[in-house]
């Protein structure tokens, strides 16, 4: 699954070819989470609240580039939360 970015040491991945809804991986140690690109909310996982709320921070920046990425399987890698 390729990395789209790290922050915060949460490491964010998409698959290619995944299932619907269009989605992105959020893994920080132990925890995973599933989020929705459409409505940012987590649709899977246990990842604490504070790294969900770093997560949807982070994407609500980049959630156009992450659906074209997802539509058009073109994958680039994006800046973390700073």
């Amino acid at each position: 699954m390729p990395e789209v970015t790290r922050f915060y040491g949460i490491v964010i991945k998409m698959y290619f070819g995944d299932h619907f809804p269009p989605h992105f991986h959020a893994i920080y140690g132990e925890y995973v989470g599933v989020f929705d690109i459409n409505t940012l909310k987590m649709i899977e996982g246990d990842l604490p609240r504070r790294a969900r709320e770093l997560v949807v921070e982070w994407a609500s920046k980049y959630q156009r580039e992450l659906l074209e990425m997802w539509e058009t399987q073109v994958f680039r890698k994006l800046p973390g939360l700073e």
